[in-house]
Parts: structure tokens; sequence; C-alpha cells
């Protein structure tokens, strides 16, 4: 993922929180902010101590990225993401996760196929 394509700053993390919409499952909450102006989404990625140690948490975001990377096409490029990661998330492999956030998507009704 390339740096314009992630949420980074504080206020941009609370105008998610605040104006956005929330979708969960066990394992993820998406929230979904939509920008008119915007060409490319960008997602912010929030996985808490509490989930795990450093490797289990940095291995959670990288399966995050990987998944949006592959479902790029498919998810709506005008909006920003915030995903919070559930202490499930910490069990699955990527094939999961993936499975995971396509599910949270769905609901979510950003994505364009199936």
């Amino acid at each position: 993922m390339k740096k314009r394509q992630r949420v980074k700053k504080n206020e941009d993390f609370q105008k998610v929180f605040k104006k956005g919409k929330s979708f969960a499952n066990r394992q993820f909450v998406v929230y979904c902010l939509q920008k008119e102006e915007q060409e490319e989404f960008r997602i912010g990625l929030s996985v808490g101590k509490k989930i795990g140690k450093a490797v289990t948490r940095v291995q959670i975001k990288r399966y995050i990225r990987q998944v949006f990377l592959e479902l790029k096409e498919e998810v709506r490029q005008d909006m920003d993401y915030v995903i919070i990661a559930r202490h499930p998330a910490a069990t699955l492999d990527f094939h999961e996760t993936k499975k995971s956030l396509e599910h949270v998507l769905k609901i979510a009704k950003v994505l364009k196929r199936k």
C-alpha cells in the first residue's frame, strides 16, 4: 500500500469515527466514511495491545493490508476505511482474515461484486 492510501493523522481517524458508519463482526469493526473528492480509498488500522504482542499485531496489520490490496478493484474508491481488530483476529490465518473482512465489507455494501 502506498502512503497516500493510509489514514495516518489523528484528526482523520476522529472524522471517520464521528461522521462515518460502523459495521462489525466478531473479528473486525470497520468504519466507513465517504469522501467525494477522493480518487482512491484510504485505510487506517487499529490493533490494540490487548490483542497480543508486537509480532501478532504487525501480522494482523499485514494481513489486512494484503486483503485490501487484493480487493482494491472491488472496494469503493471514494471512501476512508478504519479497521479495528478485535481479539479473535489474532487466531486467524490470512484466508480466514480475508473471508472475515469480505463479510464485513459486504454488510457495509462497499464491495462491487457478489
